[in-house]
């Protein structure tokens, strides 16, 4: 009775959480956070009967998805799916767990992020973290030193979930990558590209492309005067730059890493720069960046990646294609296992209703070059260069599904193109005669599961689920041995012979 009274009193002060969150109108995590620790504090107290109540919530970080939702994620990977296949990947899937040494110290800070399985069996496991490793692992182990391959599978991740920004811990990533050694920036420029035709394909709103090259980074920081060894830690500072103002940056690297304010102050100058082929030129003379050959090297190929866009893909940039040098490190540039000679990209949507302010959705998607990768796992060492990009599925989703409930547009969840009805009593054997026929000619079609449905249900069936066209049986009609077509939409009919299949799908093709 005690341990009762304990938990009665724990709900009653875990309800007032609730209420003050909402009462304060705090994210709709946090509240879905706290009334989660709500119901299992109930779910331990049991029924009148003293039994245990489950706790019908999905785990923390994961989510259910209704038809509706599904469908849009099928329009989004299809698109997806079909821009890589036009691009000629083919494409492979891996275990979705992984030695867990495979995966460890490629991450970096990141590591802590992975889910460790227990022991089973003698093999210590881990849930994967991204695409990218197990390709390099799936390249070296079976010796394959060139493929264009793309990859679309879940992948799991330790993180503070934000449901409402599509973050969460499982979750699909869409990579697309090229393996192999072949002339400077041609695969990175065709990466870039299927960014572009994706992104415009899904039509989210603007978006701009960023690029980087973690050789100008190096070399940016040698020449502002940063020591070596703080290399890495100064990078990780600066990419907060798309979180925090340059001042609380700047303060992070004085104060806390031990950087000076005359070095800071260089980075500074630097960093407050982008532009596109103009700027990588502009760089190429500046005085101090010139000091470093590193930098010099970078800057050459960004500037060759610039050329063969306008030059590949001169549409694109008469439509103003949104591509833009930042001298920023990008995060991806912090990871171990990407290269000296990375170009990274993330493209940040703006997402806005027409004659309103689009707001920023953040990144949806990433990727860049990591050629010592595939070295890590081949007994000899022997490297295969490598460049890829990743789209932000969840967060392309999150976007879709904004944009879906702005709509008045209907979302169909099924691909029903006839439903077969009776206008009179008796005729379900009729009607499953029919709609076999129609099944082996290919066709989707579906029938009600009563015995004598009433028609007018029947076709509002039809109305609410974007139905375009119904065949309609009745007595006459067996005997004349035709079928009424009905478009639904106009509520135009014909009259056809029964055994003409081709009719409806000439109907099916005009209703579209």
């Amino acid at each position: 009775m005690e341990d009762k009274a304990q938990i009665q009193e724990a709900i009653k002060s875990q309800g007032e959480v609730v209420r003050k969150l909402k009462s304060e109108k705090a994210s709709k995590d946090q509240i879905d956070e706290e009334v989660a620790k709500l119901l299992e504090l109930k779910a331990q107290l049991g029924g009148d009967d003293g039994k245990h109540q489950f706790v019908l919530k999905t785990a923390k970080g994961t989510r259910d998805y209704n038809p509706k939702q599904m469908a849009i994620r099928e329009k989004v990977f299809n698109t997806i799916i079909g821009c890589f296949k036009r691009h000629g990947a083919e494409t492979i899937d891996t275990p979705v767990f992984e030695l867990k040494e495979t995966l460890t110290g490629k991450y970096g800070e990141d590591s802590k992020l992975i889910y460790d399985l227990k022991d089973q069996g003698g093999e210590l496991l881990s849930l994967r973290y991204d695409l990218t490793v197990p390709f390099a692992r799936y390249l070296a182990m079976n010796k394959i030193t060139n493929i264009k391959r793309y990859h679309i599978a879940k992948v799991y991740r330790r993180d503070n979930p934000a449901m409402t920004r599509g973050r969460y811990r499982e979750f699909y990533q869409c990579d697309f990558d090229i393996a192999g050694q072949y002339d400077a920036m041609i695969p990175d420029a065709e990466c870039l590209k299927i960014v572009h035709e994706i992104l415009s394909e899904l039509d989210l709103g603007d978006f701009r492309i960023k690029v980087n090259d973690r050789r100008i980074l190096d070399g940016m920081f040698a020449v502002c005067g940063v020591p070596d060894d703080k290399f890495r830690t100064i990078c990780s500072t600066v990419d907060k730059l798309d979180k925090m103002p340059w001042e609380d940056v700047k303060k992070e690297m004085v104060n806390e890493k031990g950087l000076s304010e005359e070095a800071a102050d260089q980075i500074g100058e630097y960093v407050s720069m982008q532009g596109g082929m103009d700027l990588a030129e502009r760089l190429l003379q500046d005085q101090k960046m010139c000091q470093s050959k590193l930098a010099c090297a970078g800057l050459s190929d960004i500037k060759l990646l610039f050329s063969y866009l306008q030059a590949h893909y001169n549409s694109f940039f008469h439509n103003l294609f949104p591509l833009y040098l930042f001298l920023v490190s990008l995060h991806i540039l912090s990871l171990p296992c990407y290269s000296a000679g990375v170009a990274p990209v993330t493209a940040e949507a703006q997402n806005g209703a027409p004659g309103e302010e689009s707001v920023s959705v953040g990144s949806v998607a990433g990727g860049g070059r990591y050629d010592g990768l595939v070295g890590m796992f081949d007994p000899k060492g022997r490297k295969v260069p490598c460049v890829g990009v990743s789209i932000g599925i969840e967060r392309v989703f999150s976007i879709m599904e904004q944009k879906a409930e702005a709509s008045a547009e209907k979302v169909r969840t099924t691909e029903v193109q006839v439903m077969v009805a009776s206008a009179q009593k008796n005729l379900l054997e009729e009607k499953l005669k029919l709609i076999t026929e129609l099944w082996n000619a290919g066709i989707k079609a579906e029938v009600m599961y009563k015995k004598n449905p009433k028609l007018l249900s029947q076709l509002q069936h039809c109305e609410e689920s974007g139905i375009p066209l119904v065949a309609i049986l009745g007595e006459q009609e067996l005997k004349d041995g035709v079928v009424k077509l009905r478009v639904v939409a106009t509520r135009e009919e014909a009259v056809n012979m029964f055994e003409e299949l081709l009719v409806i799908q000439c109907w099916l093709h005009v209703s579209a």
